[in-house]
């Protein structure tokens, strides 16, 4: 599993290469492992108005998504900072919504922090439970 993680951390970092973010300079690269091995890719994009910008964790997904893919394992976040970059609420809830089983490999150039998306997220919106 090392290795896939490894895998994953590397198409994140290629994909961060990508990020279109002229206003804040802030580059974000997300992969997604899906249960049957396969890696999709995203970066963050930032348009004219920023509401309308999309995260690399969201753009991962929805490729995964796109593509068929209904079961997921893990998902690995770098970011040109210096520090951790953890997602945004609004990935969590998306991540919540279609991964909610997923691990979270937060990476920065201090090390990695796995993290269950219950950790990050501990209480939900769920339109069920209301």
């Amino acid at each position: 599993m090392e290795r896939l993680i490894n895998k994953l951390i590397k198409s994140a970092e290629k994909a961060m290469r990508n990020t279109i973010a002229p206003y804040s300079g802030f580059k974000v690269g997300a992969s997604i492992l899906t249960e049957k091995g396969k890696i999709y890719a995203g970066c963050n994009i930032e348009g004219h108005s920023l509401m309308l910008s999309a995260c690399a964790e969201k753009v991962a997904l929805l490729k995964a998504l796109s593509e068929g893919e209904r079961s997921f394992k893990a998902m690995a976040i770098v970011s040109s900072d210096k520090g951790y970059c953890y997602p945004c609420g609004s990935c969590r809830q998306m991540l919540w919504e279609f991964a909610k089983d997923i691990d979270l490999y937060i990476v920065s150039a201090s090390g990695i922090k796995k993290y269950s998306l219950n950790e990050l997220l501990p209480y939900v919106f769920d339109i069920n439970t209301q």
